[in-house]
Parts: C-alpha cells; sequence; structure tokens
C-alpha cells in the first residue's frame, strides 16, 4: 500500500512539473515528462509495484535470487577454467578438423588469394613462401 502511494504521488509531482514546463512554452520536454511521469502510475494500475514489493520482501524470492547469482558465478569459474586450459568444446573440434584436412583444402578456391604478379606461387609451395616472410623480418632485426 505504502509502494502504491508513493508511486502515486511521484506521477502527481512529474505532472505538476509537466504543466509547468508547458507553461514555459517548452512542449516537448513538457512531454516528455510527461511520459516519465505517467510511468508510475501505470505500474500502480497494473499491480507490477504491488508484486515487486512482495517479492522484495519475500525470503524465498531472495533465495531463489542468491541461487541464481550462485549458478551465474559456477558458470563464470566453469568458463574461466576452461580459458586457462586452452580448451573449450569448441576448440577441440577446430583441432581435429583441421589436422585431419591438407593446409590448401582449409580454405575454399573463391576464398584464398589470388598469387600476386611475377610470383608464380603454386599450391604446393604457398606455406614455404609463408615462412621466408617471417624470416625476412627475423634477419630485418638481426635475430
Amino acid at each position: 500500500m505504502l509502494a502504491e502511494t508513493i508511486c502515486s504521488a511521484a506521477a502527481a509531482a512529474g505532472l505538476g512539473i509537466a504543466a509547468l514546463t508547458a507553461y514555459r512554452r517548452r512542449f516537448l520536454a513538457a512531454a516528455r515528462v510527461a511520459a516519465y511521469a505517467l510511468v508510475p502510475l501505470g505500474l500502480v494500475l497494473t499491480g507490477a509495484v504491488e508484486w515487486l514489493a512482495g517479492t522484495a520482501f519475500s525470503p524465498v524470492a531472495w533465495t531463489g535470487f542468491g541461487l541464481l547469482g550462485a549458478s551465474w558465478l559456477v558458470f563464470a569459474g566453469t568458463r574461466a577454467v576452461e580459458r586457462r586450459r586452452g580448451g573449450g568444446r569448441g576448440t577441440r573440434r577446430e583441432r581435429r578438423t583441421v589436422g585431419a584436412r591438407q593446409p590448401d583444402a582449409v580454405a575454399p578456391p573463391a576464398a584464398r588469394p589470388a598469387p600476386a604478379a611475377g610470383e608464380g606461387r603454386t599450391g604446393s609451395s604457398a606455406p614455404a613462401d609463408d615462412f621466408s616472410d617471417i624470416e625476412a623480418i627475423l634477419k630485418k632485426h638481426g635475430i
């Protein structure tokens, strides 16, 4: 009963502020204030405030919220451990499928980049060219 009274008073005060704002010829702002002021009144009339007040003071509801929080902590903890180990459902599948395929078969022909003009790469020498780039970078830094 107290929560409904407070929400109704807040709605009345908001509508009063909206009226003052409209009196100052700021109609768009007045309409926004009136819309915000009608929200608590709508919540009272739908019974949402009574339900919320009943939930806020219910030990059963707080036990439920505690259990939801505990389950969230368990999920987050298991995900953190899974990431730390470097495993996971998706990564294991990817390792199995990528390890079984040939390097050229990973990407479809349309997705593979075309060789630059003058390089004349073939499918079998592409991995060697990738290492030559790395070797060039290491030589540049004196490693």
